[in-house]
């Protein structure tokens, strides 16, 4: 279901940096992403993708993609406290690094995300929204965001909402470029990661 009155995107020059950035990070990182797919496959078996319906741009669903970094649900136990049992060793490495994220450039590709903007949230999460957190569905998802580079887990409930609407309210080519290059030293500090 749509939900109406969401905003428009803010300018054909940021679906146009999307496209052109997540080209060229597909074209740099084809070998890394590969090296990655085979080791999950090596490692843990098929499939290779995990694949898992997130709410998009006014509500509508989408798959997302990401490198599979647990094992399959009938191997070992489901959740344990300060994360899964199941994640597998190099699971956790591809989740601190980031790495386990590059199959959603092909979601940004699509149309179904952006670079920049709010974490897709899964339907059972918006279920539960107050009505002043649906703005966050107003944007295009994004891979990375304020979140992201402010301490991703570190970061509670509200303030990782208040955060979303902060970067809906400011949005710019200016500012989606300021988030990009902050996310690269977030990520190789693995801040907050989990």
């Amino acid at each position: 279901m749509q939900r109406p009155g969401f905003l428009p995107d803010r300018s054909a020059q940021k679906r146009c940096l999307d496209l052109a950035l997540a080209s060229a990070i597909l074209l740099a990182g084809a070998v890394p992403l590969a090296l990655a797919a085979a080791v999950v496959r090596l490692s843990s078996g098929s499939p290779v993708l995990f694949r898992q319906v997130r709410v998009g741009r006014g509500g509508v669903p989408f798959v997302i993609y990401k490198l599979r970094t647990m094992r399959p649900a009938l191997e070992g136990p489901k959740v344990t406290v300060g994360g899964s049992a199941r994640v597998t060793p190099e699971g956790r490495f591809l989740r601190a690094t980031k790495m386990d994220e590059l199959p959603q450039l092909f979601n940004v590709l699509k149309g179904d995300m952006s670079l920049v903007g709010p974490r897709p949230p899964i339907a059972e999460e918006v279920a539960q929204y107050e009505p002043w957190q649906l703005r966050r569905l107003d944007v295009r998802p994004g891979i990375t965001c304020l979140w992201q580079i402010s301490g991703r887990s570190r970061i509670g409930f509200q303030e990782w909402m208040r955060l979303d609407l902060e970067y809906i309210r400011h949005r710019s080519l200016k500012l989606d470029f300021k988030i990009l290059v902050r996310t690269i030293p977030a990520v190789l500090s693995r801040e907050g990661a989990y």
